[in-house]
Formats: structure tokens, C-alpha cells, sequence
């Protein structure tokens, strides 16, 4: 922990929360709206503000990818397992609980109630963490092969978010490989204490853990993702520059960087697997049940139990079935729907052979979305939406994510795809890929936000699990009323895609909470959907690497549209779905029982665009 840094953080938040609460002290820096006695706004405001302030500090990684003012000013990386971590955040949400609860909430405008609302939830969402010593436990058992920062990390600098224009953004830079290269050694220091206190993770995550650890140190120093900062040194840089940068980020990269995933290698092969639980799930951990509860609350943002949303998926598994029964018939096709299944993953019709193709058919299904976006939405993003190879370690991830760029209204999103394995990427499942990314998935969803200044930070640039990938599974549902889908094939996509996220509901909770093997996990995603059997693989060990996520897709696409038929049907002739889709994703990104509660009350106010 460093002491001069928490020291000053706490001043700066205790002056600042000190203005929020009303007094007459003034405080540099902050905007006299946030100074105003007695007004419950101004008093929030600010305390977003010192929030979102103190966020920044313990995420400078996400900060710079938001362009911030300020992401310059604080460290350039924080281990998020460091004790300093914890006991900022404790302290930071501890203060935080104590200002909001200061603040009449009656007395708010309605979208600064909304903010409250969410900051609130968030607050008792993290202190819980503490509350009951699952921080501790998330420490102890530190490995996530799917989101883990062995290859987020890369990614970010070697994929554009890390700002890399000037000198001062290079020596930033070496200051974030100095701070990556001691989360290395300190997250070996963490696994080693949690064998010794019963918190193995399963045998499966380890080894493809170790997958990735072998793929970076296989690769020359000079060919990986974190020299790829020297390559693209801007030209206006001075040769005396140029060779002091390129000599240091060569010391931090062969002489820390990656020495520190060579004790990763070590420690997993030689340690951590001969110790690891040969079982996948949650419930074979010390407190596993525990944390698995609060997981399935923290991604779905619901108090649902496990056995409620296993059951739901199993009822929703069954529907979609019926679904593409009835399309593959359209189709013509003799056999039953496990034969169907083979024939898309196996039919070379169904796949393109170069990067290049992909990415055409990409350009060419984004144009034929535009057209229909008037009749859905009222808004559109001013940034462009881009669909770009994944960076990094192709061949040891997932099909890819979407990435926001900065709220400038230029830098465009874009669609990280994985081009490994192009005989694994059906193109069936492209249209529906692309609503649910992009347009209007999370292009709009995110980038919305982003571009509304009139949001405070909490609402720009917030994310709940359910709320973001519940409205992309419901942007996919929109597909017909957009003109999509009209080849019987990528209808059969849509449902094939839409089923996954339904046998996600099963196989996580079967996983994490009813002692499902692996193996019978597989199976059953290989039963139910037409993906390959390596990308089915690929997709249960992320479940079990990152429990609960999983689930919250197709919770929260449900509200979704539980929420438009209820405004419908309360609504009649005065329903425009265009006002809902305002209403649903103008706020930013909500739990989703904020979210439904401010649908309601628009409902009760007679609906009509806000």
C-alpha cells in the first residue's frame, strides 16, 4: 500500500464530500453548481463527481480509454488485487454510502433520482463484497483466462485504447509495464496463499491458463503486443527520444514483463496444477456457494436463486428448440435437428476461407441495418462502428468483444472479431452478431451514453452485466422489424445464437450450482445449439472461469421485452417504440429493477418521448 497516495486521496474526497454536505468551504477545482448549499442536485452531482474521481484512480486502464482530463494525472496502473486497492476502495465506498445517504432523494430531478438509484445499488453491491469478506476470497482465488489481465492488459496496449502520442504518453506507458510486471508477481504471491487456505480453482481454468502463459512467452519480445507501442512511435518524436524509449521499454518488457509471466509458467505448472480441484464449479471451493450467489447477483441484478434461472433456461431451451424445428423444415431439411446442427457446423458453404470476406460481409450487413434504424430509434450515434481483427492470442480465445472508443464522436467502436479458425465462425450468425455488437446493440447502447454530456459520469459511462448484454440480446430480437433475416438460414442464425445465451441459464448454473461435470456441460451446449465443438468448449471454460455472467444475458433480454409489452399494452395508442427505446437505454446502463422501476413510472406518466 502507498501511504502518501491514499493520504491524499482521502483529503481531496473529504473535501470534496465536506462541499457536498452543504458547508460554506470552497473547493479548488470543483464547479460552484457542485458548491450550492441546500440544493440535493448540486450535492449529488459532486458526489458522482468525487466518485467517479476516486474510480478513476484505481482504474487508470478504463480511464484512459474514456480520454479523461484527468487520466494523466493519478498512477498509471493499479494492481486490483493490491492491498492498496482494497482499502482505497473500502474506505472510498464507505464515505461514499455515508454522503448519498445525506441527500433527499425526493427533492432530485428524474434523472439525477435515476443516478441515485444506480449509485445506490452499486454502493450496497460492493460493500457486500467487504461485508462478507468475499473480496478476500475473489484475491485468494485470482485466475480468469477469459478477462483476466494476463490478456486484457496486452490488449490494451497494444490495440489503441492506451493514448501513445506524445513522449509523456510513452514514459506513461513504462510506468504501466513497471505496474503490470509486479501485478505478476503479486497475483503469485495471492494464489500460493489461497492453496494454502483451501481456495484451488478448478484443474480446467489452469490449464488454459497456462495455454495463454506458453502462447506470450513463446512469442519473441519484439513480436508481442507490448512492443507493439515502439512500432508505432510517431515520426515527429527526436532520435535522442526515439532510442531512450525504445532501450527503456526494452528493459521492462524482456527484463520485467516477461520474466513475470515466466513465473506464471512455473508456478501453475509445477505448484497451482497438481493442487488444482478437478471439479469446474463454484460449489467445490471454500466459500464457493457464497460467492456464487453474490456473482449471479452482481451480473444479473437480480435476487433470483440459482435453481429459478436453471429452470428458466431449461423452459427457454425447449421454445427455441420448437423455433428452429420450424425453420429447419422451411429449409427442406430430411433429418433431425442434432443432423441440422452438424450440417451448419460442417457445410463449407457456411464459412469464409480468408479475413477478408469476414469482414466484407460485415460492411455489407451494417448497411443494409441503417435504412430501418428511423422506425426503432429516434437517436443514432455520431460515431462510426467498426468490426477490426482481435489483437492478441486468437487461437487460445472466444469469438470477441465489442470496445467503445471515447466520447469525441469520431473514434469509432469497434467489433474486436476473432479471425483464428474462420471455420468456426458461421455465417449464418453474422447478421445476428452484428445487431447484438453493434447496431443497435451496444454501438447504441454504449456510445449513446457516451455522447450524452448532460449524463453524469455514473450514467455515461456505468455498465451492468445484465443491462448491457440483455439489451444486445434484445437488439438481435429486432432483427425482422429492421429488415434482417429474410434467408430462412440466418433466421435459423438468430434462434442458433439465441439459444446459447438460453443454454447459458443451464450450464452455469448446472455448473456452479448443481455439480455438472464439465464434460456433461459440453454436451448438453452440443445438443442444443450448432456451434462447434471447439468453440463449445471454449465457451464452458469461460463459464467456469467467470461465474454468473453468463446468466445475465437472457435475464436481462427478457425484461426487456417484458418491459416493451407492458408499455404497449398500458400505453395502447400513445406507444411509440422508438420513445421506449429511449426511455430504455437514454440513462445509460441500469440494474435492472432501476430500470424497470423508471419505465413504470414513465408508463404512469402517459409515455410520449422525453
Amino acid at each position: 500500500m502507498n501511504p502518501a497516495v491514499t493520504s491524499a486521496a482521502t483529503r481531496r474526497d473529504a473535501l470534496r464530500l465536506t462541499a457536498m454536505l452543504g458547508t460554506a468551504v470552497l473547493v479548488p477545482g470543483l464547479p460552484a453548481w457542485a458548491q450550492t448549499p441546500g440544493s440535493e442536485s448540486a450535492r449529488l452531482r459532486a458526489l458522482l463527481e468525487a466518485s467517479e474521481a476516486a474510480a478513476a484512480r484505481l482504474d487508470p486502464l478504463s480511464d484512459a480509454r474514456k480520454s479523461a482530463p484527468d487520466a494523466a494525472s493519478g498512477p498509471a496502473f493499479v494492481d486490483p488485487f493490491s492491498d492498496y486497492y482494497w482499502d482505497t476502495l473500502k474506505d472510498d465506498k464507505q464515505r461514499e454510502w455515508t454522503a448519498l445517504q445525506a441527500i433527499d432523494r425526493a427533492q432530485l430531478p428524474a434523472v439525477d433520482q435515476v443516478a441515485y438509484d444506480v449509485f445506490a445499488y452499486q454502493l450496497q453491491q460492493t460493500l457486500a463484497l467487504f461485508e462478507n469478506d468475499l473480496f478476500e476470497v475473489q484475491r485468494l482465488a485470482p485466475f480468469n483466462p477469459s478477462f483476466g489481465l494476463q490478456v486484457e492488459f496486452p490488449d490494451f496496449v497494444s490495440g489503441g485504447p492506451a493514448p501513445l502520442e506524445t513522449v509523456a504518453d510513452y514514459e506513461r506507458n513504462l510506468e504501466r509495464l513497471d505496474g503490470f510486471a509486479a501485478y505478476l508477481g503479486n497475483v503469485v504471491s495471492l494464489a500460493s496463499q489461497g492453496l494454502e487456505q483451501g481456495y484451488a480453482q478448478p484443474r480446467i481454468l489452469i490449464e488454459n491458463l497456462l495455454k495463454q502463459v506458453d502462447a506470450m512467452v513463446a512469442t519473441p519480445p519484439e513480436e508481442s503486443p507490448f512492443w507493439s507501442a515502439i512500432e508505432r512511435m510517431p515520426a515527429s518524436f527526436s532520435a535522442a527520444d526515439r532510442a531512450r524509449l525504445t532501450q527503456a521499454t526494452r528493459e521492462r518488457v524482456v527484463g520485467k514483463v516477461y520474466p513475470g509471466y515466466k513465473a506464471w509458467q512455473s508456478f501453475l505448472r509445477d505448484t497451482y496444477l497438481p493442487r488444482a480441484q478437478a471439479a469446474p464449479g463454484r460449489w467445490a471451493m471454500k466459500d464457493g456457494d457464497r460467492l456464487y450467489a453474490w456473482e449471479l447477483r452482481r451480473h444479473t441484478t437480480t435476487t433470483l436463486s440459482p435453481e429459478t434461472i436453471h429452470q428458466l433456461g431449461v423452459s427457454e431451451v425447449a421454445r427455441i428448440r420448437n423455433e428452429m424445428e420450424a425453420v429447419k423444415d422451411k429449409v427442406g431439411f430430411s433429418g433431425d435437428l442434432k443432423a441440422f446442427f452438424e450440417y451448419v457446423r460442417t457445410a463449407p458453404k457456411f464459412y469464409y476461407k480468408t479475413p477478408e470476406e469476414l469482414l466484407g460481409r460485415f460492411k455489407a450487413i451494417e448497411a443494409r441495418i441503417w435504412p430501418g434504424i428511423p422506425t426503432l430509434f429516434h437517436h443514432q450515434p455520431k460515431a462510426p462502428f467498426e468490426v477490426r481483427p482481435l489483437p492478441a492470442l486468437g487461437d487460445q480465445r472466444g469469438t470477441g468483444y465489442y470496445r467503445a472508443g471515447p466520447p469525441d464522436g469520431k473514434t469509432p467502436g469497434v467489433l474486436f472479431f476473432n479471425m483464428s479458425m474462420l471455420n468456426t465462425r458461421p455465417i449464418p450468425t453474422l447478421e445476428t452478431l452484428t445487431l447484438h455488437e453493434g447496431i443497435p446493440g451496444h454501438h447504441f447502447q454504449i456510445t449513446l451514453a457516451r455522447e450524452n454530456e448532460a449524463l453524469p459520469p455514473l450514467l455515461r459511462y456505468g455498465s451492468s452485466t445484465a443491462f448491457a448484454e440483455g439489451w444486445g440480446l434484445y437488439a438481435e430480437s429486432l432483427g425482422p422489424e429492421l429488415g434482417m433475416f429474410k434467408d430462412p438460414m440466418q433466421m435459423f442464425g438468430h434462434y442458433d445464437m439465441e439459444m446459447l445465451r438460453a443454454v447459458r441459464l443451464v450450464v452455469d448454473t448446472g455448473i456452479h450450482a448443481k455439480q455438472w461435470t464439465r464434460e456433461r456441460a459440453i454436451q448438453f451446449m452440443l445438443d442444443n445449439t450448432s456451434m462447434a465443438p471447439r468453440d463449445v468448449e471454449v465457451e464452458i471454460d469461460r463459464y467456469i472461469a467467470y461465474p454468473g455472467q453468463a446468466c445475465a444475458y437472457k435475464i436481462g433480454q427478457l425484461k426487456f421485452r417484458e418491459l416493451r409489452e407492458r408499455s404497449a399494452k398500458a400505453l395502447g395508442s400513445r406507444f411509440d417504440v422508438r420513445d421506449y427505446h429511449h426511455q430504455a437505454i437514454g440513462t445509460g446502463s441500469l440494474p435492472m429493477d432501476v430500470l424497470e422501476a423508471k419505465v413504470d413510472r414513465w408508463i404512469a406518466g402517459g409515455g410520449g418521448a422525453a
